[in-house]
């Protein structure tokens, strides 16, 4: 089995847009800096400033976040291991096959159980439905080829 590598997400930007990202989040960044040094003393002292000011940090770190490519969702099924990253904040989930207890498969939504009694949940979208039905059949494929048992949940609306 080759490495399968699905986008959980929209398609990805080109490099261009990756350098726009970059470029907004160093000038916010840049912003927010000079209004610290350049703003006038009496604003300091509200709530609102502050307030602007982290908005702009933050704005400014996740673009060039965005832009290095960090926050990119996906999910690669590979035959010893399955790389989750469900969320555009956290660090990838490696999940080998000894990991893996149970693998529940639902409409919308795949809930992986580890056998540390924890469970990893990943949400589909439902703009890619083609998308989601070849990562369910991609996870089928695994959990066959490594003998993890699997369970196709379906749920009456």
């Amino acid at each position: 089995m080759e490495k399968k590598y699905f986008s959980l997400g929209s398609s990805q930007p080109g490099p261009f847009m990756k350098i726009i990202r970059i470029v907004f989040g160093l000038i916010s960044i840049a912003v927010t800096i000079a209004w610290l040094i350049l703003g006038p003393e009496s604003m300091r002292s509200s709530g609102t400033f502050w307030i602007t000011i982290g908005f702009l940090m933050l704005f400014g770190i996740a673009q060039i976040w965005t832009g290095f490519g960090k926050a990119v969702r996906f999910i690669e099924i590979t035959q010893d291991s399955i790389l989750l990253k469900k969320d555009s904040i956290f660090p990838t989930v490696v999940m080998n096959p000894g990991d893996i207890s149970k693998v529940d498969i639902h409409p919308m939504k795949v809930v992986f159980r580890l056998k540390t009694n924890k469970n990893i949940l990943l949400r589909f979208g439902s703009v890619y439905q083609e998308t989601n039905e070849t990562i369910k059949d991609e996870l089928i494929l695994f959990s066959d080829n490594n003998n993890i048992p699997f369970e196709i949940v379906e749920e009456k609306l």
